[in-house]
């Protein structure tokens, strides 16, 4: 049945469910970004040593101030360290490891982590510092 009344052609856009939509994508990466990001901040200590040629191909062992292992982007437990780095080792064709320890950490610990390394038939072991100013301010 027709009114007689004239439907009007409506030309404004609805952006609600184009903000709804953004916003359950800015939910979505803002939960995502954190698990995205790998690695573990390590306090290197800094030095005023030349800098050093450097092998691509090394792998870069980290222990943060909480003693956490990591080899590149893998973390593991130390104890685990001299078992399953020359795996690790021949996967990655290398040969050199280098050893990134925070400087809170006490000598034993990262002696200890060295020893592992060295169990494990590393020969070249490299420790990675900061450059500092030349006034060698520590904590």
């Amino acid at each position: 049945m027709m009114t007689g009344q004239k439907t009007r052609l409506m030309s404004e856009i609805n952006v609600t469910p184009f903000v709804d939509v953004m916003l359950v994508l800015l939910i979505i990466f803002m939960v995502t970004a954190p698990m995205m990001t790998s690695g573990m901040k390590v306090d290197v200590p800094q030095t005023t040593h030349e800098r050093m040629d450097i092998d691509p191909k090394g792998l870069v062992v980290s222990v943060n101030a909480s003693r956490k292992v990591m080899i590149n982007d893998y973390q593991l437990d130390a104890s685990e360290l001299a078992d399953r780095l020359p795996k690790i080792l021949e996967s990655m064709k290398a040969d050199e490891v280098y050893l990134k320890a925070d400087r809170t950490l006490p000598y034993g610990f990262v002696m200890s982590v060295m020893a592992s390394i060295r169990e494990a038939g590393v020969e070249k072991i490299g420790m990675v510092t900061e450059p500092g100013d030349s006034n060698h301010q520590e904590r």
